[in-house]
């Protein structure tokens, strides 16, 4: 999961509309990502996968492709109406070998020691307390199992959620970033993450970083909508700006997102971490 849960101002069934429609281009360019978690998941046929956080069906739908019919995959996301895009798909992929059920993360109920590995994309620094999720999946891998984790780096290093801080705090104060709190950058130092695993009962065995894209637009306008779509802080503050300055913090966008054009189109992402881990 990508995204993070919805702010108050925009309910579920108004965010899995809004992520619904970006779900292609998001799957697209973020494929890097997941194809990389399951390299270093080392997934071979008959396996027995755990994807938490699955949303519409990244990384779990491309572990089922890997573990083939005699394996074994269960994506699990908080809220089902993200599921249904992923068992769509699975439909659409004649894949037999996925279950998704929703569930909370850290109360999740599952045989003790019944996977082989768990992947966790992108979800754990929204939870509100991730090391009972951490403690859930502890249990329910196998001794030796792998645990996969894509957690973001830095405010300094994630243009996707920088950029439109940074333009929004030239025309309102922001709340500062939090490292303790729910939020992007909960775990974007990786060995604040290792202690957070250790904890858990994991022993972290490598851990590398990539930059990838998570969204693109054919000019400005098109990521101020994108901005604007998603909520958060800086969509609320931008419509409780005046219209004159509503338009400001627009060009102000518009501007400084060609710093990030990249053949003929501008994409925004960040460095993201990769984590893996033993039980």
């Amino acid at each position: 999961m990508t995204t993070p849960p919805p702010q108050q101002q925009i309910s579920w069934a108004e965010r899995i509309a809004i992520v619904r429609g970006h779900h292609e281009m998001e799957s697209r360019l973020t494929a890097p990502v997941s194809e990389r978690m399951l390299d270093l998941a080392a997934l071979r046929p008959g396996m027995r996968v755990l994807d938490v956080a699955s949303g519409m069906g990244e990384p779990s739908l491309r572990a089922a492709q890997r573990v083939g019919p005699s394996g074994f995959v269960l994506g699990t996301d908080l809220v089902d109406g993200m599921l249904e895009v992923a068992r769509e798909q699975a439909r659409a992929l004649s894949l037999s070998n996925i279950e998704f059920r929703a569930g909370d993360a850290e109360t999740l109920e599952l045989p003790e020691q019944s996977f082989d590995v768990a992947t966790v994309r992108w979800a754990l620094m929204y939870m509100p307390r991730p090391e009972r999720a951490l403690e859930r999946i502890w249990r329910a891998l196998r001794p030796s199992g792998l645990l996969v984790c894509a957690t973001w780096g830095g405010p300094e290093q994630v243009e996707y959620s920088s950029l439109p801080r940074r333009t929004m705090a030239r025309f309102r104060p922001l709340p500062p970033v939090e490292p303790d709190t729910p939020g992007v950058f909960r775990y974007a130092d990786p060995e604040r993450f290792r202690t957070v695993l250790m904890g858990s009962g994991f022993t972290v065995e490598h851990v590398e970083s990539m930059h990838i894209p998570v969204m693109e637009a054919e000019d400005g306008a098109g990521v101020v909508r994108w901005i604007r779509g998603f909520g958060g802080p800086v969509a609320k503050l931008a419509r409780e700006l005046p219209p004159e300055e509503q338009r400001a913090w627009e060009a102000e966008v518009i501007r400084e997102c060609e710093h990030y054009r990249t053949g003929g189109k501008i994409q925004l992402g960040g460095v993201t971490w990769l984590v893996v881990a033993r039980r």
